[in-house]
């Protein structure tokens, strides 16, 4: 790797973890520049998503105080998250190079598209904050709920990028209220989801390692910055910026793959 490489890596991962403490997306940062650089598409997947899973312990970290409230769906949620993030890598490494490289620029612009509806949704969630409604358990809503995150699961371990909305909203079908416990068990299904994936693309042998190596150590360093300096950054002005770069990679990506 070149310099140029080294440096525009660790950027690219250290800018992805903090918009991911931020606001999520950091996939939309990191995916395009291990491809920018010549790693094949799958390959670059498959590392970007190593390389951030670490980096999601901080989410885990910050939310701590709300881990016991979600806990009694953890049962629920755990086991269709797991598989279905198992059978979403099992699916991309089953698939050929040529396959995934011309569904890119498509699951890059639903990611994004889903990144720019977060905001509304999560506004819309943050207005019931004192709500103190229990969500529901009654079977109509809890099989469509699960059987939507089993969907999400499985998209979760394709690619990944945008499934915070996703999970917000089968959080919010459920009747979640709080959002703080909503983005708790959404982080802790999120971190399962990349984790079984991460381990099966080890295992498949997709992983650039002296590349992955870089990112997890930047991705750190914007985790640990964003963690501790969010409160002082412009949310609105981060997420448009973010939101205006994948609507650019998107057309980058069909003009090139």
């Amino acid at each position: 790797m070149s310099w140029i490489e080294i440096v525009s890596l660790l950027t690219a991962a250290c800018a992805a973890g903090a918009v991911n403490a931020v606001a999520g997306g950091g996939t939309l940062i990191t995916f395009p520049t291990l491809i920018l650089f010549g790693v094949p598409p799958m390959i670059a997947n498959a590392t970007s998503t190593l390389a951030l899973v670490v980096g999601m312990g901080g989410s885990l970290y910050g939310y701590r105080n709300h881990i016991a409230d979600v806990k009694p769906w953890f049962t629920t949620f755990i086991p269709v998250s797991i598989a279905g993030g198992w059978i979403g890598s099992l699916l991309l490494t089953r698939s050929s190079e040529q396959v995934f490289t011309e569904l890119v620029p498509y699951l890059v612009l639903f990611a994004t598209v889903l990144f720019m509806l977060q905001g509304v949704v999560s506004g819309r969630l943050g207005r019931q904050l004192h709500a103190s409604d229990s969500p529901t358990s009654r079977r109509p809503h809890l099989f469509v709920a699960l059987f939507f995150q089993f969907l999400v699961s499985i998209y979760g371990g394709y690619f990944g990028a945008g499934i915070g909305i996703l999970m917000l909203a089968t959080l919010g079908f459920m009747g979640f209220k709080n959002i703080h416990q909503m983005n708790t068990l959404k982080s802790v299904l999120g971190s399962l989801i990349n984790l079984v994936a991460a381990a099966w693309f080890t295992a498949s042998g997709l992983i650039d390692w002296p590349r992955m190596g870089l990112m997890t150590v930047g991705a750190f360093a914007g985790y640990y910055i964003a963690s501790t300096y969010s409160q002082r950054l412009p949310q609105k002005a981060v997420r448009r910026l973010i939101a205006i770069i994948g609507l650019i990679i998107t057309a980058v990506m069909f003009w090139k793959l």
